[in-house]
């Protein structure tokens, strides 16, 4: 057994122990000639790409003390792909909810975009020119609930107007919550998100922007900008630096659970400044 100094941004076992039975369970489920031999442990790959979306550094350049970066990117890419972190995520946001006296269905939820440049490596087919900002990117369409939390995030190309972009996010909430009946929206969306909501069930209102110069916290909204904050303390997502658009999705859940199960574990305020050695096993 040999040990490592911890990374801020590592998984702690409080944190891990949230999370761990699905990652387990996730593996004993894997098959194929590649997984016969396995030698990385699982919460040391979960660390690694913790480390790449809170520094933004590209995966080649991740420290020798991780699991390699091939490796890392295989169960990236292979969570994203079978809905795996996706489920980490929901959990959490599950567990959060609870946590804050509400049941884990939201009834109420708020959706607005946000737009990003996107790096050289991003095709141009998944990128557009922002008819706000006149910049080139893409755009992240999320829904949150009262909390902040996040049931549904679409990233399109940016030149995708809110009105167009904002009906799938609406969808997904509609969809597999139920419950939620009220959206507050950004004034860009205007009327049409009105009527797709009401024919989704769903009461839409759009939230104006005032008029008056200077900075006004708007009611409702100011909860989902909150949440582009805090996605934005995690320096990949300060640019789309992913090849694939759901590759995007992908790094916003990881950001998503990073904050939340910092929350459940009482480890918002940084933990790390502790100077101890984690062991590193093989599993």
């Amino acid at each position: 057994m040999s040990a490592r100094r911890r990374h801020r941004s590592d998984v702690s076992d409080a944190r891990w122990a949230l999370i761990e039975p699905v990652f387990t369970a996730w593996r004993a489920r894997r098959t194929g000639p590649a997984t016969a031999a396995r030698v990385h442990d699982l919460r040391e790959i979960v660390s690694a790409i913790l480390y790449v979306d809170r520094t933004g550094i590209p995966r080649e350049y991740l420290p020798h003390d991780f699991p390699p970066y091939r490796t890392v990117h295989d169960y990236y890419a292979k969570g994203e792909a079978d809905g795996t972190t996706r489920q980490v995520h929901d959990l959490l946001r599950d567990k959060t909810r609870r946590a804050h006296g509400r049941s884990a269905e939201p009834t109420a939820a708020v959706i607005d975009a946000q737009s990003v440049k996107t790096s050289a490596n991003v095709a141009g087919t998944s990128q557009g020119i922002g008819t706000g900002k006149k910049s080139k990117g893409r755009k992240r369409h999320v829904t949150t609930d009262t909390l902040g939390l996040v049931p549904a995030v679409l990233v399109t190309a940016a030149n995708v107007h809110d009105t167009t972009g904002g009906k799938l996010p609406l969808d997904e909430p509609a969809a597999a919550h139920p419950g939620v009946t009220g959206v507050w929206a950004d004034g860009g969306y205007q009327d049409r998100i009105f009527n797709h909501g009401t024919r989704l069930g769903v009461d839409a209102e759009v939230v104006q922007r005032p008029r008056a110069k200077g900075f006004e916290p708007l009611p409702k909204r100011r909860v989902i900008e909150r949440t582009f904050g805090w996605l934005m303390q995690h320096r990949r997502l300060a640019r789309d630096y992913e090849v694939l658009p759901q590759r995007s999705q992908t790094m916003i859940h990881w950001a998503r659970a990073n904050r939340m199960s910092r929350e459940l574990t009482g480890e918002s305020a940084p933990t790390w400044r502790i100077e101890t050695d984690i062991p590193l096993t093989s599993a």
